[in-house]
């Protein structure tokens, strides 16, 4: 049977510092590990952002050309899809082009009324600017599709995917990444389009 620890033990205890460095990882550890998986998750975000902005707008500028066909839209859709999913293998995209006859009202979407009451409503048979021809007032302009010549058009590409890592929740983000690209260009050949009918808000 050994008596109580002598002062010198006591120091010689006091002073060992084997199995510190273990402990410090401990609590070091999962901080840098979240912190890596952060930096990576970041990383390929931007990454996959960079691939699909540099492939909507080859593909945008190609599909505006006058001697482009829906065959070669879908097409060219089809070489986004590959390209974005040599990196993001499991996303998903969706496409979608629309039409308008200006860049202005490609900014605007709106069709433009004259509001003779000032009311900012379109009413009392105030007439408007039926840009898609539809006989309608709408908030956005804009007919689906690649439209004809000299229309502006914005080609979109949506691409969803889920996160790598499983640190989404504990910084309050969605396990679903969605990000969009767009490029907005006029149709070729830069001929006389047809004139926007003058429509009546009844």
């Amino acid at each position: 049977m050994t008596g109580p620890a002598t002062t010198e033990e006591s120091r010689t205890l006091l002073r060992d510092a084997r199995g510190a460095t273990i402990v410090e990882f401990a609590f070091v550890a999962p901080v840098l590990i979240l912190l890596l998986m952060f930096l990576f998750d970041v990383g390929y975000y931007l990454y996959a952002k960079s691939i699909l902005t540099g492939e909507v707008l080859a593909a945008g500028r190609s599909s505006a050309l006058e001697t482009a066909t829906q065959a070669n839209r879908d097409l060219l859709d089809n070489n986004v899809e590959t390209s974005v999913k040599r990196l993001v293998n499991s996303g998903t995209l969706s496409f979608d082009r629309m039409a308008y006859k200006s860049y202005g009202r490609a900014q605007a979407k709106a069709e433009a009324f004259i509001d003779g009451n000032n009311n900012n409503i379109c009413d009392a048979n105030e007439s408007f600017d039926d840009a898609n021809g539809n006989g309608v007032r709408d908030l956005d302009s804009g007919t689906s599709g690649q439209g004809g010549a000299k229309d502006v058009t914005i080609y979109t590409v949506t691409l969803r995917y889920d996160r790598m890592f499983p640190m989404a929740s504990l910084l309050g983000w969605g396990q679903e990444v969605t990000m969009r690209s767009s490029t907005l260009l006029r149709n070729q050949p830069f001929d006389k389009q047809a004139e926007a009918v003058i429509g009546h808000c009844t």
